[in-house]
C-alpha cells in the first residue's frame, strides 16, 4: 500500500491504496464519486476526464499514487463554477445529451476548451474534442453547445 494525499473537489484526502490502482477507481470506489464514468478503460474514450491541477487528464489510465499531491476536480466539484454553469444550460439548449455515458468527461474537456481556448473557432472545438467520444449526439449539439459559450462569455 501507497498513501495518498491530495485535494478533490476542494476536501484534503488521505488514503493508503495499491499501487496500480487507477486515478477512476480511487474517485469512483473509494470516494464514491461516480459521476466520472468509465468506458473504454484505455485512455481513449474520455468518458472518465477529470481535471488534475486543472489540465484535463484520462483518469482511467492514470495512477492514483501519480496524483499524489495534486488538485483533482471530478464534475461533482463544478457546482458553483460559472463556466461549467454555462456549458450544462448550453449542452440542455442544443440538444447535446442523449444517453448521458459521454457528458460528464465531455463537460470537463468543453470547460476546458471554453476556459483556455476564448476565441476557439469549430474546427478548433471538434479538433480539441477529438479525444471524448460520443456514439449517440453525432457531435453536432455539442459543439454548437460549446460554441454558444465561448461566443456568450466574449460578450
Amino acid at each position: 500500500m501507497t498513501e495518498l494525499t491530495l485535494k478533490i473537489n476542494g476536501e484534503d484526502v488521505t488514503a493508503d491504496v495499491e499501487p496500480r490502482l487507477s486515478l477512476a477507481d480511487f474517485v469512483r470506489d473509494h470516494r464514491r464519486l461516480t459521476g466520472t464514468h468509465l468506458g473504454c478503460e484505455h485512455g481513449v474514450c474520455g468518458a472518465c476526464t477529470v481535471l488534475m491541477n486543472g489540465e484535463p487528464v484520462r483518469s482511467c489510465i492514470t495512477f492514483a499514487v501519480a496524483a499524489d499531491g495534486t488538485e483533482i476536480t471530478t464534475i461533482e466539484g463544478f457546482d458553483d463554477d460559472d463556466p461549467m454553469t454555462m456549458l450544462r444550460q448550453a449542452f440542455h439548449e442544443n440538444h447535446a445529451l442523449q444517453c448521458g455515458y459521454c457528458t460528464p468527461g465531455m463537460l470537463v474537456a468543453a470547460r476546458d476548451i471554453v476556459t483556455r481556448l476564448p476565441d476557439a473557432d469549430e474546427d478548433r472545438v471538434r479538433l480539441e474534442l477529438a479525444g471524448n467520444l460520443c456514439r449517440c449526439t453525432g457531435y453536432v449539439g455539442i459543439v454548437n453547445a460549446i460554441l454558444s459559450v465561448i461566443e456568450k462569455r466574449q460578450a
